[in-house]
């Protein structure tokens, strides 16, 4: 056979068929998982059943149950007292937190990114850090009274620190390779700081925020123990004093939900600005 009739017949042989497109399904989320919901709801419920048969088990001068504690609470509300002092707690908790986060996600970067800044201030925020809070109580009220600005100023001492120390160990780990990559490429300053160590370090940063809010609640608690009459402190210390176990465990209860809120809500935040942090559970 020629190369002409080889060439003749392939073209006269049919075309082999184009098997057909398959359709792939896009995977969507994963189905949401309800059991741990259950576990949760369940245990939750439980304890509540355990400390109501309890607490009616015990005089009730030194232990309160959730109905007792429940009806206490609708009567606070009623009389407007409990919102009274939910404002004003929330006002100095508010306040202080953001100003601190702020001061210390900035003061972090710096110590973190510059060896002489961390050299001049290390010593400072061990020393302040290491500082029992209890401690410098009587000092506070001797440079700013009893009022609003002895808590404010506890609130953000105390607040300070967690998102400081957080926020420099998040730029001390960004890689130097990338570092050396962005310098290699005549980045500068401003860019090497929007482009790699801001989003390096944001995890660290919201770890901080997160740890700070909780501290954020006791400072706030003993700032109204010792240097005001308002607030959530100051109804815990009042009904504490009056033996009125009830009325004493609301604003307890309302300060352990106003912190399970609050985490939840930096949480929220973090999943919003640092989705690549966010992992799926089975």
């Amino acid at each position: 056979m020629t190369s002409n009739d080889m060439a003749a017949t392939t073209a006269m042989a049919p075309a082999p068929e184009t098997p057909p497109a398959v359709e792939i399904e896009e995977l969507g989320p994963a189905p949401k998982s309800y059991r741990l919901w259950y576990i949760r709801l369940a245990s939750i419920a439980f304890v509540m059943l355990a400390w109501e048969y309890g607490g009616r088990q015990v005089n009730p001068l030194f232990m309160s149950y959730p109905s007792a504690i429940l009806r206490a609470a609708i009567g606070l509300m009623q009389t407007g007292e409990l919102q009274r002092a939910l404002m004003e707690s929330m006002v100095t908790l508010l306040i202080g937190f953001v100003v601190a986060s702020i001061f210390g996600i900035v003061v972090g970067l710096l110590i973190g990114r510059y060896r002489s800044v961390e050299a001049a201030t290390d010593w400072i925020v061990n020393a302040l850090y290491a500082t029992p809070l209890v401690a410098i109580v009587p000092l506070v009220t001797l440079w700013f009274g009893l009022g609003f600005e002895a808590k404010l100023f506890i609130v953000f001492q105390i607040s300070l620190f967690p998102v400081l120390i957080n926020t420099a160990a998040g730029v001390r780990n960004v890689p130097s390779s990338l570092i050396e990559l962005a310098n290699s490429f005549c980045a500068n300053e401003r860019q090497i700081f929007t482009k790699i160590i801001l989003p390096s370090a944001l995890p660290y940063m919201m770890t901080g925020l997160r740890l700070g809010i909780g501290r954020a609640l006791i400072g706030m608690v003993v700032a109204e123990f010792f240097t005001a009459i308002t607030g959530l402190g100051a109804m815990i210390v009042k009904y504490g004093n009056q033996y009125d176990t009830a009325r004493m465990f609301v604003p307890i209860i309302v300060l352990m939900l106003l912190g399970i809120l609050l985490t939840i809500g930096v949480r929220y935040v973090e999943d919003r600005i640092a989705p690549w942090k966010k992992t799926r559970s089975d």
